[in-house]
């Protein structure tokens, strides 16, 4: 005789479905938290040994630029975009490569994923 409709496994799934949320909630609060704290947090690069540097927040905001005064020559304008460039995309995969870490690190490697 045929059951007819509810789950296979009877009285048991509400229950772990509950607890599954419960984790899921605690997962959501756990990443919002983390990615608060990303945001605030800072992340340097420099080009051409030093002669830009450059710093982004998590929320990959430009917060400071600082140049020497050798990277800056009149007759050279290409050169010192370039070292821009390079200065503010290195911060910028410091601070990609900090979220990934910390999502990582949260999902305990299920990429972004659930297993259901």
């Amino acid at each position: 005789m045929a059951r007819k409709g509810g789950f296979p496994g009877g009285m048991g799934m509400p229950g772990n479905m509950n607890n599954l949320m419960k984790q899921a909630q605690k997962m959501q609060k756990q990443m919002e938290e983390n990615q608060k704290a990303l945001e605030e947090k800072e992340f340097t690069a420099a080009a051409g040994g030093g002669a830009v540097e450059v710093t982004v927040t998590g929320k990959k905001v430009v917060t400071k630029v600082s140049l020497k005064e050798e990277a800056v020559d009149p007759d050279d304008i290409e050169m010192l975009e370039d070292l821009i460039m390079a200065a503010v995309n290195e911060a910028l995969r410091k601070a990609e490569e900090e979220n990934a870490a910390v999502m990582s690190k949260l999902t305990g490697g299920l990429g972004g994923g659930f297993p259901f």
